[in-house]
């Protein structure tokens, strides 16, 4: 059952945005919110990155099976069953929300594990024929080059798939496994706690580019990167569990 989470409430509730679904699962724990911004006139379906044990035996859970997404794709099992269990209550928000607001843009954004489930949710979300734009920051790879090139080529909305110099997480799963990248990438050369310009910025095409984060293997370790998307990725999180650090575990 997904219920509603008040931390989310009162976070976008100070915000110029309507929070109008605010999830969070028992079995993953996959956490999010589908929310309305008036001012851009946009549908927002935001997926948080790993932030419990539950979290991360499903961001490390690397198995692929199969999907309805389209013919022979196939999904890491832990991002896919994430997905699963939120599917049907943010389904339903979304064609709530589109019944309210009929003229509005959809957008999927999510960073880590979020970025996996939402480039799923995005995939599915397009096949029901509304376009959607999909932003995901420090993504891992999500499954096979079938479900990959798929999305890459479903020509409803935007992939706008964002890494950062020497972030781990978006090389994982390994290509060794088969697994590949939605295409393009937006690569961020730029080091940790620096601030980003355009011209910081490259757009690379291929599901697999070795002129991005896939071929800068760096200290192939350095989690901070993995926390680091123009600004503080985990600079809302009061917590003491922060996602990057159960990354050093699975490293």
């Amino acid at each position: 059952m997904l219920s509603p989470s008040s931390s989310l409430q009162s976070t976008l509730y100070s915000c110029s945005s309507a929070l109008t679904y605010p999830f969070s699962s028992l079995a993953t724990d996959v956490t999010g919110y589908v929310a309305i911004d008036h001012t851009r006139s946009l549908t927002i379906l935001a997926f948080r990155g790993s932030e419990s044990v539950r979290n991360f035996v499903t961001d490390a859970d690397f198995p692929a099976v199969a999907t309805d997404l389209c013919s022979g794709c196939t999904a890491d099992q832990g991002f896919y069953n994430s997905w699963l269990e939120a599917r049907s209550g943010v389904l339903d928000a979304l064609r709530s929300a589109a019944a309210a607001n009929p003229s509005y843009n959809v957008v999927v954004v999510g960073h880590s594990l979020g970025g996996a489930i939402g480039a799923i949710a995005a995939a599915e979300i397009r096949n029901s024929g509304t376009s959607t734009d999909l932003y995901t920051y420090g993504q891992p790879r999500i499954g096979g080059s079938a479900v990959s090139n798929y999305i890459t080529n479903q020509n409803k909305g935007g992939n706008f798939r964002t890494t950062h110099y020497d972030d781990p997480v978006p090389r994982l799963p390994p290509l060794l496994l088969g697994f590949r990248h939605i295409s393009p990438e937006y690569y961020i050369s730029t080091g940790n706690e620096v601030p980003v310009t355009a011209s910081d910025i490259t757009k690379l095409t291929g599901s697999i580019n070795l002129f991005g984060n896939t071929g800068n293997i760096g200290s192939a370790t350095d989690i901070t990167a993995h926390g680091w998307y123009f600004n503080n990725i985990s600079a809302c999180d009061t917590s003491n569990s922060l996602e990057i650090f159960k990354r050093t575990t699975l490293e």
